[in-house]
């Protein structure tokens, strides 16, 4: 297949005129199964790792077998973010160079009187989030029953994002004899039952991701911490291995805009990427990284997608990914060019078992390393300063300053002159007030059972009010909280676990009796 060459996949001529002048000389593996099946008529369901071409490989084959009907919108494609619609919206147009197809973004946070006035006047193929085109939808604007292809672009973010409903709420809109496309990184459950429930029964599933699960360049470690260690013990991990070029991964957005705030008030070179922040700001900041004038990139996984920056040393998981196939696509930003990289990821307790599922579904291994302590951070920046001295006394600069430290050799000892100027450097580049050698062991945490879950409308911020209020526990005592439809599992500490046991057992939560008994042991 990976053979093939796109004039053997059935395209029109405008289409390959198109792909030739954006410089592709052959098709990759998902645009070489994807495309000849859906020209077949197939409702398809592509999975595969980010960068790997998909938006060509629905774009192509849908603008080859596209028809205008006057007034009738032809293709609809969902994406999770505006960004994501503008960048799909742009990759189809180069798409649809020599074809006369009439393409629109919509999203929020722009006008929507200009996306009205410019539906009005005809489009062909809309590209669009969730929310902004159920509005259109409402207002009468927007009309899906005729067309003939319907396209969820990277749905399990979509998903992830709370877009479901939305996206059901559209599907019943459109017609049912259209064409399917579902494009997704992972496949969760939720994902499988939506293809069921709204795509045909003869629909194919293609999938690319099994045949890179497993990245061999990249060393793997993981970092045991405490939650409210997390951010000192990435401190401690930056300060030891001085990376010249990293991504760190946040699971929100919220989590970016928080660590980058505390990054750069400890004088981090630092920038981060998320779907709220505009096209420009992204481009910016990746042109930043790209061109090594930034250290550090912190960003959610949606807007990771298409960053390709050769030179990447360490990808850091701040926060564990949801699932294998996204801890893969996020160490794959590492290790590449048959270069060497480095994959660290900071885990709780609670998280341990989630980590070795990762490791047994890459076939790969994880090591273990202990938190830096003060003593490593010294001796590592100790061995940078002696490198850096040693390769400028290998030039000539530093000779003008001879004078000077002979003026100082009359008054101080030139040892002592030489640790008083390694003591500045070395206050300079340390970037946290450490204070304790070894950070704290890991706290010996109660799992509890709960029977109140997300069918009772519970959330984390109740749920702590509840123990709060009931059991004055501090939500310092309180480790991961999982709630799940029916029931809930949270880790306490010990003292904790006794005051919740004997104060909240009963008593009402959420409408209902609450049960609270301890977990057995899986």
């Amino acid at each position: 297949m990976e053979n093939k060459k796109f004039s053997e996949l059935g395209l029109n001529e405008n289409i390959l005129k198109a792909i030739d002048d954006m410089g592709f000389e052959e098709p990759s593996k998902i645009q070489a199964e994807v495309i000849p099946v859906l020209l077949e008529g197939y409702d398809v369901i592509g999975q595969a790792q980010t960068g790997t071409g998909k938006t060509l490989a629905f774009g192509a084959p849908i603008l080859s077998k596209f028809e205008r009907s006057e007034g009738k919108i032809f293709a609809i494609i969902l994406t999770p973010t505006r960004e994501l619609a503008v960048q799909v919206n742009d990759e189809i147009n180069r798409i649809a160079k020599y074809t006369r197809v009439k393409l629109l973004p919509v999203y929020g946070g722009h006008p929507i009187e200009r996306q009205i006035n410019a539906l009005r006047k005809g489009v062909d193929i809309i590209v669009g989030t969730p929310g902004r085109v159920l509005d259109l939808i409402g207002r009468g604007i927007i009309d899906l029953s005729s067309i003939k292809f319907l396209v969820l672009d990277e749905a399990d973010e979509m998903l992830n994002m709370g877009f479901i409903d939305d996206i059901e709420e559209i599907i019943n809109n459109c017609n049912s004899d259209r064409q399917t496309l579902l494009f997704s990184a992972t496949m969760p459950e939720e994902i499988k039952k939506l293809a069921k429930r709204y795509m045909k029964s003869d629909t194919k599933h293609i999938s690319i991701v099994k045949n890179s699960i497993t990245v061999s360049t990249v060393k793997q470690y993981y970092y045991e911490v405490k939650q409210q260690d997390r951010f000192e013990s990435l401190c401690r991990i930056l300060d030891v291995d001085e990376p010249s070029l990293a991504i760190i991964f946040c699971k929100t957005k919220k989590g970016v805009d928080e660590l980058v705030e505390a990054m750069q008030a400890r004088g981090y070179n630092v920038e981060g990427m998320h779907g709220d922040m505009s096209q420009n700001q992204r481009l910016n900041t990746l042109r930043k990284f790209r061109e090594g004038n930034l250290e550090f990139l912190v960003a959610t996984d949606v807007a990771a997608r298409g960053i390709d920056v050769e030179n990447v040393t360490h990808v850091i998981n701040y926060d564990l990914p949801q699932d294998t196939e996204s801890y893969v696509h996020r160490i794959g930003r590492t290790g590449r060019a048959n270069r060497e990289g480095v994959a660290y990821t900071l885990v709780t307790p609670r998280e341990y078992r989630a980590l070795k599922q990762i490791e047994r579904e890459t076939k790969g291994r994880i090591k273990r390393k202990e938190i830096p302590t003060i003593d490593d951070i010294f001796l590592a920046k100790y061995r940078s300063m002696v490198g850096r001295i040693r390769e400028t006394l290998e030039g000539e600069k530093y000779k003008r300053f001879v004078p000077l430290a002979a003026e100082l050799d009359e008054e101080f000892n030139l040892v002592d002159v030489a640790a008083a100027l390694m003591n500045m450097v070395y206050t300079k580049e340390i970037s946290y007030e450490y204070t304790e050698n070894i950070l704290g062991g890991t706290l010996e945490y109660t799992r509890l059972f709960l029977n109140v879950g997300r069918v009772d409308k519970l959330n984390p911020k109740l749920l702590i009010q509840f123990l709060n209020d009931k059991a004055q526990v501090d939500k310092d005592d309180i480790g991961d909280i999982d709630i799940l439809q029916k029931f809930t599992f949270m880790d306490v500490t010990e003292k904790a676990a006794k005051s919740i046991l004997k104060h909240c057992r009963g008593k009402k939560l959420m409408g209902r009796k609450v049960n609270i008994e301890i977990s057995k042991k899986k």
